[in-house]
């Protein structure tokens, strides 16, 4: 009989971040991951009652983050594994935001809506994304795996796995060989 493998536990996901931000507990970075693990745990608590201190510590640890930190990060994004958050300081996700596993982002980037018309529209990032410093990634658009966004680039369209884009808007200059 085949069982579907369960779901990592919290401490497992933090530990996989806690590797991935090099075993160090102090990084900006992994701090706000792990709250946003923790953000996401607290909501499978029931009954509510339960869930109440646990939510009025996480929106503390949240807003330090934020403050902090500059990195806005809502428990409402689904983020992958060992996700890298490189440097702190105006990083600003969409709370509706799709990111994939290994991805890396950096100082400056916002990935969120490109309209006040359309406020629920966010990207989705696929695996191992590369995000350069300062990049916005705008609207509902799809990212695909292994892509490389350039530093200060503005992604206002669908980009394929394997590519490097750059530039205002983003363009593709780059391919990775399959």
């Amino acid at each position: 009989m085949d069982r579907e493998a369960s779901p990592p536990g919290l401490w497992q996901v933090i530990r996989e971040d806690w590797e991935a931000h090099g075993r160090d507990w102090t990084k900006p970075g992994f701090r706000a991951t792990a709250i946003h693990r923790f953000g996401v745990w607290r909501m499978n608590l029931q009954p509510k009652l339960l869930r109440a201190p646990f939510s009025i510590l996480y929106r503390s640890l949240y807003q330090r983050v934020r403050n902090n930190y500059g990195i806005d990060l809502p428990y409402s994004v689904q983020l992958g594994r060992r996700v890298i958050i490189e440097h702190c300081g105006a990083i600003v996700i969409h709370g509706n935001t799709r990111i994939g596993d290994d991805c890396i982002i950096r100082q400056g980037v916002t990935i969120g809506m490109r309209s006040i018309e359309r406020p629920s529209d966010a990207p989705e990032l696929g695996s191992r994304v590369d995000i350069g410093a300062g990049a916005k990634i705008l609207g509902k658009i799809r990212i695909g795996d292994d892509v490389k966004i350039g530093a200060n680039a503005v992604v206002l369209r669908d980009l394929p796995s394997g590519v490097t884009a750059v530039g205002i808007p983003a363009r593709i200059v780059g391919r990775e060989l399959e």
